[in-house]
């Protein structure tokens, strides 16, 4: 706790601008770096990660312990916690992002247009520096450090409170490893405190910073949308939806909505409201309710999903806005696929959402009108994941539509600039 107890006596501005400074240095020489140096510096990181799994599990031990006294819910403990096997993977993860093509230096488009002869390109290029503020889940600072090494970014980073230990711990390691293989000082940096002051001042350095990126909760991002001087990747909660049409498969049904609620109830892909049509609710919303309390979640309906299943509690207008992060959904039953867009428009929260059917016309219907950045059909709503995606990692799920929806990996790290090359023309 000593470079806590420091910190607090320095000027955070200061500080917060001398990162900034250092951070857009880093930047400027990172963009010119060949992909081979990154290559070597995420192996690196990886095998340090490896090497130091003791020292990572024990600076989580205290994050667990301060996060059981401050009455931390199991879901969001789940979230912060590691284990070998999660250091594994996150080892495996930076590991994967290494082998990815390089972004950057692509020839994105090229032409020479017949009035003037000009040779134009665009070419990707390296965003600058990203800032990156989250919450309780230190597998971050590993994800998001490899993701911008990779894409010829620098990178500050603002972990949470809670796992403060556990991502200085992992930061230490990535730090070392892209040090060994010479990249430039600083590429990646970690606020080293946890006084909200700095957040704050992190979001006026527009001078400094790209853009940022927003993962935690509702009062973590609405402050950074009310404060930040700085372009968003919003990362807004998990809202997301899976909706059983009448032509779906009943084991597929169940065996779906069960994982897309209880493989991990703490990650944003989570399905938190189920939507089923009245058609097929009768016979299959029983199987589905009973196969989710005997997973240990709690239900909550309409009117008529209580009338159908005695396990079913009263949801009230709250539930459909609630991101639960716990073992509760909320259900509703619709009548049809249209119905269940419109629910889907009006509550969720544009992040993933999910349609169980075998008829076409439907699951295109649904397709079409599901204004969200992931929309799956006949999958779980928890591969939500640029991982899965075959990205490596993702900094984060994109809710809104500029530049990035969706996962956001290391292409949507990038933008571009146009490359002309003349033979001496001059413009009349």
């Amino acid at each position: 706790m000593t470079a806590l107890a420091s910190i607090k006596n320095q000027d955070i501005a200061a500080l917060m601008r001398d990162m900034g400074i250092k951070a857009r240095k880093a930047a400027l020489e990172l963009a010119q770096v060949p992909s081979e140096p990154k290559i070597s510096a995420l192996k690196a990181a990886a095998a340090k990660l490896r090497d130091n799994a003791d020292a990572i599990l024990a600076a989580n031990a205290k994050d667990m312990e301060a996060g059981r006294a401050k009455g931390l819910t199991d879901a969001l403990l789940d979230r912060l916690a590691l284990d070998p096997a999660r250091i594994e993977g996150m080892a495996a993860g930076i590991e994967a992002v290494a082998e990815l093509p390089d972004p950057i230096g692509r020839e994105l488009a090229r032409w020479s247009p017949e009035h003037n002869g000009l040779d134009i390109a665009r070419v990707s290029v390296p965003l600058g520096v990203i800032g990156i503020i989250y919450e309780s889940r230190p597998n971050v600072t590993a994800d998001a450090s490899a993701m911008c090494i990779k894409s010829g970014n620098a990178a500050i980073l603002r972990g949470g409170s809670e796992s403060f230990h556990s991502s200085r711990a992992i930061f230490d390691c990535m730090a070392e490893g892209i040090a060994k293989a010479g990249l430039p000082d600083n590429a990646i940096q970690m606020i080293p405190t946890t006084d909200r002051a700095a957040v704050g001042e992190m979001l006026k350095l527009s001078d400094y910073i790209d853009v940022i990126v927003p993962r935690g909760g509702k009062s973590l991002i609405a402050r950074i949308t009310d404060e930040s001087r700085i372009p968003l990747f919003k990362h807004l909660e998990g809202l997301c939806h899976t909706y059983v049409h009448a032509s779906a498969n009943p084991q597929k049904a169940v065996d779906i909505v069960v994982n897309a609620k209880m493989r991990r109830v703490g990650v944003c892909g989570s399905t938190e409201t189920i939507l089923i049509d009245s058609s097929v609710a009768g016979r299959l919303l029983p199987r589905i309710a009973e196969a989710l309390v005997a997973k240990g979640c709690e239900l909550r309906g309409d009117d008529i999903a209580q009338s159908i299943d005695g396990h079913i509690k009263p949801a009230t207008d709250e539930d459909w806005v609630t991101e639960y992060l716990d073992a509760i959904v909320s259900i509703k039953v619709v009548n049809g696929v249209t119905d269940a867009v419109n629910h889907i428009n009006t509550y969720g929260s544009h992040h993933t959402d999910a349609i169980i059917a075998e008829n076409a016309a439907a699951t295109t219907t649904f397709m079409n009108g599901v204004d969200s950045g992931i929309v799956i059909v006949n999958a779980s709503t928890q591969f939500a994941d640029g991982g899965e995606f075959g990205m490596g990692a993702e900094i984060g799920i994109s809710t809104g539509k500029l530049h990035a929806r969706g996962p956001v990996g290391v292409e949507q790290l990038t933008s571009y600039k146009y490359i002309v090359r003349g033979t001496g023309q001059t413009r009349p």
